[in-house]
C-alpha cells in the first residue's frame, strides 16, 4: 500500500510545477515572493520605458514584446538576454543584484539609429 504522505508530497511537487507553468514561479509555491512583473514594448529606435526602478534583490520577470522587428533585450552587467519575437510576449526572469544603475538595450541591429535604443534600470537599496 503506498504511503500517504509520499502521495502528498508528489502532489505538493505537481502543484509546484503547475504553478510555475501559469506564472506563479515555483518560488511563490515554496513561501518565496513571486517575481515583479515589468511590461516593455520594443519599436524601432526604441523601449517604451527609458527608465525603470526596481529594489536590490528584487526578482523582476521582464514581460517584452516587440511590435516590429527581431530586436534583442540585454541587460550586459547581469549576463541576461533573450530575443524578442514581433507580436508575442517573451519572458525573461532576473534577480537584481546590485545597486546603482543598470544599462539595458537593444542588440540585435534594427537599423541607423539602433546604438540609441537603450534604458536604464535605476536600482535602490532597500
Amino acid at each position: 500500500m503506498p504511503d500517504p504522505a509520499g502521495r502528498f508530497v508528489v502532489g505538493l511537487v505537481a502543484a509546484a510545477v503547475l504553478c510555475g507553468t501559469a506564472g506563479y514561479g515555483i518560488g511563490s509555491v515554496l513561501g518565496e515572493p513571486a517575481p515583479r512583473r515589468i511590461s516593455l514594448t520594443a519599436k524601432k529606435f526604441e523601449f517604451d520605458r527609458p527608465e525603470i526602478h526596481v529594489r536590490k534583490g528584487e526578482r523582476v520577470t521582464f514581460v517584452l514584446t516587440s511590435l516590429d522587428f527581431a530586436h534583442g533585450f540585454s541587460i550586459p552587467d547581469l549576463a541576461a538576454r533573450v530575443d524578442l519575437v514581433p507580436g508575442k510576449a517573451v519572458e525573461l526572469t532576473v534577480l537584481i543584484d546590485r545597486a546603482g544603475r543598470l544599462v539595458f538595450l537593444c542588440d540585435n541591429f534594427c537599423g541607423d539609429d539602433h546604438d540609441e535604443m537603450a534604458g536604464t534600470i535605476v536600482v535602490d537599496e532597500d
